[in-house]
């Protein structure tokens, strides 16, 4: 065990040298205002040398020891912006965003060397710290540009026949709904959309909610990890036990669990599990991954055909169909490392812990607002990063809009089930400033409108 610890330490410290270096690269090079930086990058002195990834890098020191203010710099926000809306489209610390433009450079100096005789390589390493991360084997992983380029996979693949059904639930996101609704109508099955209670109140309601339109005829439940308009974390471990009961197949869409909560997929008992690491991973944008038990390994195929892998190899496994569908710059991928690695440095305990102890307090202050308690509440955590309260009766369409507009915060004002609610993120560049400008403009617009 010290062994494989070790390890694992090295290869952090590795990943965050390369970045850190990258990092500084650019720090020095784009300099722009209020420390964000130019996407422009000057022609590297190396280029076309193709020196190994470590060779010059520098010892940096630990995130562990970092305050949460100087882990909070790594992000470069817009200044202009309080941004609590990292659960939709989530920001990269600056060490990732160097790594990325690392390994584009590597890509664009010389990319038949690249593609050819390194691309597979890193691919395969990449997959490796990713599947350590989530709880599976790296032959179960694929990646892919999110969870819904994931759920449309499976969807295509999963087997279904006339008469079949597709249970969801009313708080799956809308993009999976529809996902299902083509697949069941091309193929003369059809979904069928659970109702779950309007007070989430303990494990065993919910579970009995999930299942009570079930049938005979129920091949496929597609439920989420973390709810997307409701921002609730689902008993995804118990409804598989259930399933699994009554033999149907779970895939569980889950955008927003890696980083957020402890993941290990192995430990679920679901058959599919498609995620994106854009979100709370922070890894950049276009970067996520589907999970297979190797149950399900002959029956998962990637919409888009291609050789699967470069010439003269020839995909033998499932997952390695994924690899090569074409000419593409898989930098978002090739960056995920560096993204586990400052969580992993920074500390995934200290982080839930910074942004749950949030989460609390933002959903105190809001209630304390509105009048209107979540639909989370009893003894279990319902919330992680990301606090979900009803806002006042009314029509509050234009409100997302008005708070950048006016005040800048960005925001999501969801429309659920005929009411209207806030979502608000909280990631490590969160402060308490930000949610006391959240209260006030909430305040100041709530009084415009009467």
């Amino acid at each position: 065990m010290a062994t494989a610890a070790t390890g694992q330490r090295l290869a952090t410290a590795a990943t965050l040298r390369l970045a850190t270096a990258a990092t500084n690269t650019l720090k020095a090079a784009n300099a722009d205002y209020s420390g964000n930086y130019k996407n422009s990058l000057p022609r590297p002195a190396n280029c076309g040398e193709n020196p190994p990834l470590h060779s010059f890098l520098d010892e940096v020191p630990p995130l562990a020891s970092a305050s949460d203010t100087a882990i909070a710099s790594q992000f470069a926000i817009r200044p202009d912006t309080i941004y609590l809306n990292h659960g939709s489209f989530g920001i990269s610390p600056d060490p990732v965003r160097a790594a990325r433009r690392q390994w584009i450079e590597r890509l664009d100096c010389q990319p038949m060397d690249f593609y050819v005789r390194e691309f597979e390589t890193h691919w395969n390493d990449a997959i490796e710290r990713l599947a350590e991360f989530v709880g599976t084997a790296a032959a179960n992983l694929a990646f892919v540009e999110n969870a819904t380029f994931g759920m449309n996979v499976v969807a295509d693949s999963f087997p279904l026949s006339t008469g079949d059904e597709v249970l969801t639930n009313h708080h799956e996101y809308g993009a999976v709904q529809r996902i299902w609704e083509r697949a069941c109508g091309r193929q003369g099955a059809r979904v069928v959309v659970a109702r779950l209670p309007d007070v989430f109140e303990s494990t065993e309601q919910v579970v009995k909610a999930v299942f009570q339109p079930a049938s005979s005829r129920t091949r496929l439940l597609v439920v989420s990890h973390i709810t997307s308009p409701t921002a609730l974390i689902m008993p995804v471990r118990e409804i598989c036990e259930e399933a699994n009961r009554r033999g149907i197949a779970v895939c569980i869409d889950g955008p927003h669990a890696p980083a957020h909560v402890p993941l290990n997929i192995d430990n679920l008992g679901c058959r599919l599990y498609t995620a994106s690491c854009h979100k709370w991973l922070s890894a950049p944008l276009g970067s996520g991954f589907l999970y297979v038990h190797p149950e399900y390994h002959v029956v998962v195929e990637p919409q888009l055909k291609s050789w699967g892998r470069l010439l003269p190899n020839l995909p033998l496994q499932w997952f390695e169909e994924f690899i090569w569908s074409g000419t593409r710059d898989p930098s978002a991928y090739l960056a995920i490392p560096t993204a586990i690695a400052f969580h992993q440095s920074a500390g995934l305990e200290r982080f839930r812990d910074k942004v749950y102890s949030m989460t609390t307090e933002t959903t105190r202050r809001l209630v304390e607002l509105t009048g209107k308690p979540p639909i989370g509440c009893g003894p279990r955590d319902w919330y992680g990063a990301m606090a979900h309260v009803p806002l006042p009766d009314g029509d509050h369409r234009g409100l997302q809009d008005r708070l950048w507009r006016e005040h800048r915060i960005e925001v999501p004002i969801i429309d659920f089930d005929g009411r209207w609610y806030i979502r608000v993120s909280h990631h490590w560049y969160t402060t308490t400033d930000h949610i006391d400008r959240l209260i006030n403009a909430l305040q100041y617009l709530s009084a415009a409108r009467r």
